[in-house]
């Protein structure tokens, strides 16, 4: 006869998930390269629905894996790798100690190195998931391209992240994807549409960094081994879709010992001049996007005409920037919308006397200035970008205060506080601005002011007063209580369930149009300040 009853924890969470105290004892790895393998292969810690449960009557707080996750990872041949690192650093500090120099570079000739392209095509079966992972890919790989070498960020390392990210910035101005900019503290902030998915990432500011000691790269240092190898792959086929060489090549086809010289690669980091295609692939002008295709007949327009003006933004003008503008920034945002960027000692040899550059982007104070060229800030090129069109230049030349800078990330909501700028400018885009308009709060001192009823003296002593019609309407007042009454019945037959989603889009609401009030009353005692 079988046992009706299981015996405890056999079944359930108890089964399905594993310590990582269990997990490295399964694996017989450190808890570091633990770690390195599970970034690699993507596989991430879970919070059990039933702790106790899982962690079998007991509350000790523990970090828990899937079981099956665990197992996958127990058939990885890079485990094989991490255990002959381990056994090639007891060889080299075992002949470091005989000082045999001539086996110590001969055990550096064959030193175990592992391949991550097997595991990248195994994380991203197909090109639509990579791109979609690409935001963290890129703002990483942009970061670490901005470091100084350390003995943890080895100058290998760097040297990729640059070269994979000038690369990507490359197919991005050839193809013309790009979309919105933002400047912020942080950063700038890039969103380009490349294959219908929209990547953004952020990049830092152009400044020398020194050495970081309150980070703890050793983490940070296996995403970007893994983003690199992806990288790598999602830029090869990106080339290879509009017809560009990989690696790039500018102007002529080059031989490989040209392209590896210092000033080569100077040339292609600086974006400044186009890539070379190659003759096989027939230049025909791109088709619509195909992404567009299920919406709107007028959303479908009105994209379509936004990703025309963008590039054709900057065709025919020629801009010189200052040696104090970020050249990369500018000439990123300007090559994709169609414009020719050049500086002093820059690869398209632009002087700054030319009589061809029509716009001259400048931060500081000219004392010089040629009257056949327009002389601007550098964010000019960004509002341009965002608004997609050409911006009036009066707003944006030298030593005038610059408009705000808006972010067109953000999405404008009724209710929320509107600047009165960025009122203008979505109406200058032909967008219907009167429902933000009217919806924005009102403060104590715009709101209509009552006034207050004089109330005749009473005079003393006995008298006759003249009796007076009631002027306030009962039948307005109990409608406005019946109002109240009727919402608070409404509100107590919501369900518990619903219940608190209720109260918290309430308190919500309350608190937005509460930091609306704020930010109205900030702005009026700037302008106050700056009058």
């Amino acid at each position: 006869m079988k046992d009706k009853f299981k015996q405890k924890y056999t079944a359930g969470a108890a089964v399905a998930y594993m310590s990582r105290k269990q997990a490295l004892k399964k694996l017989q790895l450190t808890l570091k390269d633990f770690r390195r393998l599970c970034i690699i292969k993507g596989i991430y810690p879970h919070e059990p629905a039933h702790k106790k449960q899982a962690n079998k009557g007991s509350t000790a707080n523990k970090v828990f894996y899937y079981r099956k996750d665990i197992n996958f990872l127990a058939h990885e041949p890079i485990i094989n790798k991490f255990r002959d690192y381990k056994v090639f650093l007891r060889k080299l500090n075992h002949l470091k100690a005989k000082k045999e120099d001539d086996k110590i570079k001969k055990l550096y000739d064959n030193k175990p190195v592992y391949n991550l392209d097997t595991i990248v095509k195994e994380r991203f079966p197909t090109f639509g998931s990579a791109l979609r992972d690409m935001d963290d890919a890129l703002s990483l790989c942009f970061t670490f391209a901005m470091l100084p070498h350390t003995r943890v960020l080895k100058e290998g390392m760097i040297d990729s992240c640059r070269k994979l990210t000038a690369e990507f910035m490359h197919y991005v101005i050839e193809s013309q994807s790009l979309r919105n900019t933002f400047i912020s503290i942080k950063g700038i902030y890039y969103q380009a549409e490349i294959h219908g998915e929209k990547i953004t990432w952020v990049v830092p500011h152009e400044r020398g960094l020194p050495h970081v000691t309150d980070v703890d790269f050793t983490v940070l240092v296996t995403f970007v081994e893994f983003y690199i190898a992806m990288l790598g792959f999602v830029n090869f086929k990106l080339y290879q879709d509009i017809g560009l060489f990989y690696p790039p090549q500018i102007g002529q086809v080059v031989e490989n010992d040209e392209m590896e010289s210092e000033d080569y690669k100077e040339k292609v980091y600086s974006l400044a001049k186009p890539l070379a295609k190659r003759k096989d692939v027939e230049q025909t002008e791109e088709d619509e996007p195909l992404d567009l295709l299920g919406e709107d007949s007028d959303a479908l327009a009105q994209k379509v005409r936004e990703a025309k003006s963008i590039k054709t933004m900057f065709k025919g003008s020629v801009f010189y920037l200052n040696r104090e503008c970020p050249k990369e920034a500018l000439t990123f945002i300007i090559r994709n919308g169609g414009g020719v960027v050049g500086w002093e000692g820059g690869p398209t040899e632009l002087k700054s006397d030319s009589k061809n550059i029509t716009h001259h982007i400048v931060d500081r104070p000219m004392d010089k200035l040629e009257v056949n060229r327009l002389y601007i800030q550098p964010q000019w090129v960004f509002d341009c970008l965002n608004a997609r069109r050409k911006l009036p230049t009066e707003r944006y030349m030298p030593g005038v205060a610059l408009p705000p800078h808006f972010s067109p990330f953000t999405s404008e909501k009724a209710g929320d506080y509107i600047p009165f700028e960025r009122l203008e400018e979505l109406r200058s885009m032909g967008k219907d601005v009167s429902e933000l308009e009217s919806a924005i709060p009102k403060t104590m001192d715009e709101l209509p002011m009552r006034r207050k009823e004089v109330k005749p003296e009473k005079p003393k002593g006995i008298h006759i007063a003249v009796g007076q019609m009631h002027k306030k309407s009962k039948e307005k007042f109990h409608e406005t209580v019946e109002k109240g009454q009727e919402l608070k019945m409404r509100e107590l037959m919501i369900s518990k369930k619903h219940q608190r989603v209720y109260h918290s889009m309430k308190t919500s609401f309350k608190r937005n149009r509460n930091d609306a009030l704020k930010l109205k009353k900030k702005a009026k005692l700037v302008k106050a300040a700056a009058v």
